[in-house]
C-alpha cells in the first residue's frame, strides 16, 4: 500500500482594501490572526496563515488592500501586497460581489496579466449579500480583459459558504512538498506582531476620521509574572497630539475601552490572563519617516 504523498505550497490573497481577505484568512485557519475592520488599508503587512492536515501544508500570504498611496507607509503596503506575487504557487485575487468592477480591480489585474505560469483564481466574496442573478453578472464583467482565470469561485469568507470546496481545490492543484511549519503554527509573525495588531483593530474600531490611518502600536514589553499571569506593555504611536487626546478621550475612557476589548482577544491568544498596560505616545509624521516606518516594523525587506 503506497502512501499518500504530502503536498504543499504558497498561495498569495490580493484585492483591493476591505473585499474581505483578512477574514478569509481568518475563516481557513480557524483563529484571529489578521485584524478586521471596516476601514480601508486595516492590514499593512503580508501576513502568513499556515493550513496544515495530515497530507498538506497551505501557506496563504495575506497582502495589504491594494490602494493609491499617500504617503510612504502607503507605498510600502502596495510593494508589500505585489512582491508576494512572486512568492506564491498560487493566487487568489479576490473581489467583492457587493461591489461592481473598478479602477482599482483593473489596476490590479494589470499586474496579474504580467504574472507567467502561476495559477490564478478568481474568488468572488461576499455572495450571501447579492441575488444569483446579480451574481453572474459580476462573473461576467470579470470574464473581459482579464487573465485566464485558472478557477471562478463564488464564496462568503462571512458565512463559510463554499470555503471547504475552495480549500480542497487548492490542495488537490499542490505539488508534493515538504511541511514548511509545525502541525500547530498557525501563523509565521511572533506573538508580538499578533498582539500589536490586535491592539489596532480596536482603535480602528473606536476610532473615525484621520485616526485609523495615523495609528501604529510598538509592544515594550511581555513578562510572565505569575504561571497564569501575563504582564503587557503597549504604546500606541500617532502623529498629533491632537490624536493623541482622542485616543485617551475623556478621563480617559477611549483608552480604557480599547485595552478591555484588546485585552479579551489578548488572552484568547495566550491562553491565560493579562494585565494590559498602554500609553499613547506622539511620532510626528512617522508615517512618511523612513526610520520611523523600519523602527515600527515596516521595513524594505519585507517586501
Amino acid at each position: 500500500m503506497t502512501e499518500t504523498p504530502f503536498k504543499s505550497g504558497f498561495v498569495a490573497i490580493i484585492g483591493r482594501p476591505n473585499v474581505g481577505k483578512s477574514t478569509l484568512l481568518n475563516r481557513i485557519v480557524g483563529e484571529k490572526i489578521a485584524i478586521m475592520s471596516d476601514k480601508a488599508q486595516t492590514t499593512r503587512n503580508k501576513i502568513q496563515g499556515i493550513y496544515t492536515t495530515d497530507n498538506a501544508q497551505v501557506v496563504f500570504i495575506d497582502t495589504p488592500g491594494v490602494h493609491k498611496p499617500q504617503n510612504s507607509l502607503g507605498d510600502f503596503m502596495v510593494k508589500s501586497a505585489f512582491s508576494a506575487l512572486h512568492e506564491a504557487d498560487a493566487i487568489w485575487f479576490v473581489v467583492d460581489a457587493s461591489m461592481p468592477r473598478g479602477r482599482g480591480d483593473d489596476f490590479i489585474i494589470s499586474r496579474l496579466k504580467e504574472v507567467k505560469d502561476t495559477p490564478i483564481y478568481l474568488l468572488i466574496n461576499k455572495v450571501d449579500l447579492v441575488t444569483s442573478d446579480e451574481l453572474l453578472d459580476v462573473i461576467q464583467s470579470y470574464q473581459e480583459d482579464t487573465p485566464t482565470w485558472a478557477e471562478v469561485f463564488p464564496i462568503s469568507a462571512t458565512e463559510g459558504d463554499n470555503v471547504p470546496e475552495l480549500l480542497g481545490n487548492i490542495v488537490e492543484s499542490l505539488e508534493e512538498g515538504p511541511q514548511y511549519f509545525d502541525s500547530d503554527q498557525l501563523t509565521d509573525h511572533p506573538e508580538r506582531f499578533v498582539i500589536g495588531e490586535l491592539i489596532r483593530e480596536k482603535v480602528l474600531q473606536l476610532t473615525r476620521q484621520e485616526i485609523p490611518h495615523s495609528v501604529a502600536v510598538v509592544i515594550d514589553k511581555i513578562a510572565r509574572e505569575s504561571e497564569d499571569k501575563i504582564h503587557i506593555q503597549a504604546s500606541i504611536i500617532v502623529e498629533r497630539p491632537t490624536q493623541k487626546n482622542i485616543i485617551i478621550g475623556k478621563q480617559g475612557a477611549m483608552i480604557k475601552e480599547i485595552g478591555t476589548r484588546a485585552r479579551k482577544d489578548i488572552e484568547r491568544l495566550m491562553g491565560d490572563k493579562v494585565f494590559l498596560e498602554t500609553w499613547v505616545k506622539v511620532e510626528p509624521r512617522w508615517r512618511d519617516r523612513p526610520q520611523a516606518l523600519q523602527t515600527l516594523g515596516y521595513r524594505k525587506e519585507d517586501y
